[in-house]
C-alpha cells in the first residue's frame, strides 16, 4: 500500500475503467503554438550528444498556452538546461515576437549570452527581428 492507496498496473486501470464504462474526456483542443514560415530561415539541431557542463552553455526557449476563464493566455519562458532555472518569462494574451522578445532581452541582460540558443521552429523564434538580436551576441 502507498500513502493511503494501492498499486495497480495501467492494464488493471484500463480494465476497470472499461468495466466501470469510464472515458476520458478532454477539456480544451490542444493549440499548436509551433507555426512555421517557409520563407524563414531555419538552423540546425546542435545538441544531439553534446555534454552540457556548465551554466550558460545552452539556453532554450518555448512557449506554452493556458486557459483562463477570460480566454486563452500564453507563457514564454527561457530556461538554463545545466541548472534547470527559468531565467525570464512573461504571459501575454498575443503570442507574437512581441512576448518572445521582451523574455530574451530580459535574460541576456540578466544572464549575458549563452553559447547555444536552441528554439523550435515556430515563427516568433525564426522571424527576422528575434534571430537579428540573437546574431547580434554571437
Amino acid at each position: 500500500m502507498l500513502e493511503g492507496g494501492f498499486k495497480v498496473s495501467l492494464n488493471t486501470v484500463a480494465s476497470y475503467r472499461q468495466q466501470m464504462g469510464l472515458k476520458a474526456v478532454l477539456a480544451v483542443k490542444q493549440v499548436n503554438t509551433t507555426i512555421p514560415i517557409k520563407e524563414h530561415k531555419k538552423y540546425t539541431y546542435k545538441l544531439r550528444d553534446l555534454d552540457i557542463s556548465h551554466a550558460n552553455q545552452v539556453w532554450s526557449t518555448d512557449i506554452t498556452y493556458i486557459k483562463t476563464k477570460e480566454g486563452m493566455v500564453y507563457l514564454a519562458a527561457i530556461i538554463d538546461w545545466h541548472s534547470k532555472a527559468v531565467l525570464a518569462h512573461k504571459i501575454s494574451n498575443t503570442m507574437d515576437s512581441f512576448l518572445v522578445m521582451d523574455v530574451l532581452d530580459e535574460a541576456l541582460s540578466l544572464y549575458g549570452t549563452p553559447e547555444i540558443f536552441n528554439t523550435d521552429q515556430g515563427s516568433q523564434y525564426t522571424s527576422e527581428i528575434h534571430t537579428q538580436r540573437l546574431n547580434c551576441c554571437f
